[in-house]
């Protein structure tokens, strides 16, 4: 992946970031008022974390959802639940920060795990292609179809030839 697709891939993500934040917070001060902050906090984020799940597979990282990546995706915002619940009850309870700022101040110091984490769980095989030496093209290397196939190339991440079925 050259220079100029990464930081396309990263500024998708950080717009994708901002939407799937403003989503949670949206979400988050509905609850609110209706329920301990905690539980507000908790099912906004699972809330925002499906929309967050679509908005990458075909925004941020242009490939195609299915149900494997769907159970998966959870995984990479285990990390990042962690992090922001932690920051979240330092901030109000060692701090005395408002309950309805916290969650954003706390979201923002979690984004790096995120993005790299779900990276890895929707494009697999992605870390992999850019690590490997490049592969030489014909029969010569071992394969008649080239050097873009194959899963060192990320052709299995959500390809039509993908065998895991799609949501």
């Amino acid at each position: 992946m050259s220079r100029k697709e990464q930081l396309g891939q990263v500024l998708r993500f950080a717009l994708v970031g901002g939407v799937n934040t403003g989503t949670f917070f949206v979400i988050y001060l509905l609850l609110h008022p209706w329920m301990p902050y905690f539980a507000a906090y908790a099912l906004a984020f699972v809330l925002a974390m499906v929309g967050s799940f679509f908005m990458n597979t075909y925004f941020t990282y242009r490939t195609r959802p299915t149900w494997k990546k769907f159970f998966l995706f959870p995984l990479t915002n285990i990390t990042n639940f962690v992090i922001q619940s932690v920051g979240l009850y330092a901030l109000v309870t060692w701090a005395g920060m408002d309950t309805r700022i916290a969650p954003l101040v706390a979201a923002v110091v979690a984004i790096p795990f995120t993005f790299l984490l779900s990276r890895k769980i929707l494009v697999p095989g992605a870390a992999r292609a850019e690590q490997a030496p490049p592969v030489a093209a014909g029969p010569a290397a071992g394969s008649s179809a080239g050097p873009a196939s194959g899963p060192a190339a990320g052709s299995s991440a959500g390809s039509p030839t993908d065998s895991s079925s799609r949501v």
